[in-house]
């Protein structure tokens, strides 16, 4: 598939495009939140934040798929065995914040899921605030705090993974 990515790193394509997208979500997920607590712009939150779901849905799968083409993180980031770009002891400390990573980024998708499917059954259509919006605003900070750790975290794996030891 695509095995090198764009960004000057030697990481894959989908690694450099997720890297991206966490670039850019985080603004556009701070746009989402102003709109709707300031200019109230219910609709237009609603449907940001159903694009942005389903955007990382896809850049999600599409990054897994390509993680399982590639054999996992650990050959993106030494891809020739006789030459790695980081020795064992550097993957290890690599591999620790790829976890705490791991634990954002699983967190979240879940918890993003909760807050649009209950938002999705208890506003009204067209969306107006009611009895759900006070949970919603609990899970939507939940969601928006868990996102945006799972940014800083990618970033900084990518970082370690790539940029440092170029």
């Amino acid at each position: 598939m695509w095995s090198h990515g764009f960004l000057g790193y030697d990481a894959s394509f989908m690694l450099d495009f997720v890297v991206c997208a966490l670039v850019l979500v985080v603004p556009i997920l701070a746009y989402s939140i102003y709109i709707v607590r300031y200019k109230h712009k219910f609709e237009l939150h609603k449907k940001l934040q159903i694009l942005l779901g389903l955007v990382l849905l896809v850049a999600v799968v599409a990054f897994e798929v390509d993680m399982r083409l590639h054999g996992g993180w650990k050959q993106i980031i030494n891809k020739t065995p006789d030459a790695p770009r980081l020795d064992a002891a550097e993957l290890t400390q690599v591999g620790y914040v790829l976890a705490i990573h791991l634990v954002f980024a699983i967190s979240t998708p879940l918890i993003w899921v909760v807050t649009t499917v209950l938002a999705l059954r208890r506003f009204p259509d067209p969306t107006v605030p009611g009895p759900h919006s006070r949970l919603h605003k609990i899970l939507g900070w939940t969601s928006t705090v868990d996102l945006t750790l799972t940014s800083i975290t990618g970033l900084y794996f990518y970082y370690v993974a790539f940029v440092a030891s170029a």
